[in-house]
Formats: C-alpha cells, structure tokens, sequence
C-alpha cells in the first residue's frame, strides 16, 4: 500500500514514521509513505495557500489551485510506481464515520492520496473535482486533518498482513467482530489483592473463547449497545448476554 498525504505539516507524521509497528511495517517495505505541500504550487512570492471565505465569516479557506496541483502530482507520483487508480480522501467533520469495516475496506487499496486541510476547510470546488470520499473520525472539530489523517492510516496500517506479530492480533481487536473487546490480564496472577478470573488459568481453551465471547457481548451491551441493535444474537451470543446480565446482577 502506498499513502501520499497534501499536507502544510509533513514534520507531523513522523509520529508514525519513527515509532512502533507503523515504523517498522514502513522499514519492511510493507507500506509506503510520502507527503507535499500545496505550498510548492502557490503563484505568489508569498506561498500563499489560503483566503477570505466569499460571503464573509471567520477564518480562511484553503485555495483550490494548489491543492489540485498538488493532488495531481501526487496521481502521477503514484502512476509512476505501478498504481493505476489513486483514491483521494479528505479528512473532514463533515465525512462518513469510521469504522472497522470502512478500515478494512480501504486496506485493499493500492495508493491512498490523504488531502489534510487547515483552517476553515478547502474551497468546495476542489471537493467536487478531486476527492472520492470525505472521512470523520468523530463529531467534532480539530485544528486540521493531520491528526485524522494519522488515525486512519495507523488503523489500516495494523492491518496489513505482516505487520502485527500475530494475524489474530486484529482479528480480536475491539470492532472486529462488531463487538467490543474483552478484559485481559497478565502476571502476576494477584494484583492489589485482586486475582485474574480462574477461567484464563484454567488452560480449556474453549471455556476461555466461552469466556471472551460472554465478556464482549456484556461490555458492548453496557458500554455501546448502539453496537448490538444492529446485530443479530445468535442463539449461544443470547444464551451468554443474559448469563453475563445474571452474574451482574447478582454482584
């Protein structure tokens, strides 16, 4: 996978680029990175690459005719190394949310152009002309779309095969199965007089998956149920869901 970023803050990402799985799946080869600057393509001395909204208002608006030549370049840096279609994402509060599933989906692309504006946003016109899909991560509002840029390729990052140690790392993330994640434990075995649940030391890995599954469908039921209306229950998922509201219950 190869991700190009438009970016004024290329010195931000090196959050991914020097540190963790995302550095060392970069190292290996197994994505690819690059940035520019819709400054190298401003006509004034100034650089200038952004201006007063039309009909008034607050802030300024990022131009559309550096970030089009910016994103151009960037189609054809990535036509270079062998990818035919580029996807042009802008990360904005106004995009679809994402999801594991949107995550997963955008794994299977070849080259990623991430538009991150500043400001007050980018003149719609380049919107409509260049980019294939608006992406949130949230419903609020940051100072520019570095940070959701990075979220985004951290999460599709971790996907990528090869990257994490294991390939059941993802596959048990929180989210991946519609569900959120269940607790984990490590040593010792008796931590501040609480003990680890005497099912994960038991060593029966199928009252362990027993166990895992009960504890997920508990935590998103009580934590996000928004998540369980949109699944339906297997007979097993209903039988541990009301066993886990029992034994709360009974606490």
């Amino acid at each position: 996978m190869r991700i190009d970023v438009v970016t004024l803050f290329p010195e931000m990402f090196v959050a991914l680029t020097e540190s963790g799985v995302t550095r060392r799946a970069l190292d290996q080869g197994i994505w690819q990175f690059g940035t520019i600057s819709p400054r190298e393509f401003a006509y004034d001395n100034h650089k200038t690459v952004d201006d007063r909204p039309y009909g008034g208002g607050p802030g300024m608006v990022m131009l559309a005719e550096p970030l089009e030549a910016a994103i151009a370049a960037l189609r054809t840096r990535q036509a270079n190394l062998g990818i035919a279609r580029s996807r042009c994402i802008y990360l904005s509060p106004q995009g679809v949310r994402l999801t594991d599933r949107k995550v997963c989906d955008l794994t299977q692309e070849t080259g990623l152009i991430l538009l991150a504006g500043r400001y007050e946003g980018v003149d719609e016109r380049i919107i409509d002309r260049e980019v294939d899909e608006e992406i949130s991560i949230g419903d609020y509002v940051l100072s520019g779309g570095e940070l959701p840029a990075m979220v985004l390729m951290d999460a599709m990052i971790r996907r990528l095969p090869g990257v994490l140690n294991t390939a059941q790392s993802a596959e048990q993330d929180s989210f991946a199965e519609g569900l959120l994640d269940c607790p984990h434990y490590t040593r010792p075995d008796h931590y501040k007089g609480v003990p680890v649940p005497e099912v994960l030391m038991s060593g029966n890995h199928a009252l362990i998956a027993r166990w895992r599954l009960k504890q997920s469908l508990g935590r998103t039921a009580h934590r996000r149920p928004d998540l369980l209306a949109h699944r339906q229950l297997s007979k097993l998922e209903s039988r541990l869901l009301a066993e886990y509201q029992q034994e709360q219950d009974s606490l």
